[in-house]
């Protein structure tokens, strides 16, 4: 997506807010991690959870990998290894029947590192 049309998708009208790209990545935590929440609940099937949960964490290993990527060499790093085994575990949780529960776990610590709540 080019920052124009990023900065279209942000836009709200009325009262609402401009977003920022932080609380775009939020909001995308959110919702799939709702999703997962679901499954593990039973309202909710596992394996679309999990195939939503890697449809995100795709994405953002694939911005992580990008040269131009402004994030510290460190933290690209610690996220990388999070998206691998992300795709892993949803592979088994669609698969082998594995819970939803650390992918649960690992979104809502990113999320509190998005709301700057924990150390990058």
């Amino acid at each position: 997506m080019t920052a124009h049309q990023t900065g279209l998708a942000a836009r709200r009208f009325g009262s609402e807010q401009v977003r920022t790209a932080r609380g775009m990545e939020y909001d995308a935590f959110s919702r799939v991690t709702r999703q997962l929440q679901h499954a593990l609940s039973g309202q909710a099937s596992p394996a679309v959870a999990a195939g939503a949960n890697a449809q995100l964490w795709t994405i953002l290993a694939s911005d992580l990998a990008e040269e131009d990527n402004a994030l510290p060499a460190e933290l690209r790093a610690g996220l990388l290894s999070l998206a691998i085994f992300s795709l892993r575990h949803g592979r088994a949780v669609m698969t082998q029947g594995a819970s939803p529960q650390p992918l649960i776990d690992i979104n809502l610590h990113v999320m509190k590192g998005l709301r700057g709540e924990v150390a990058a």
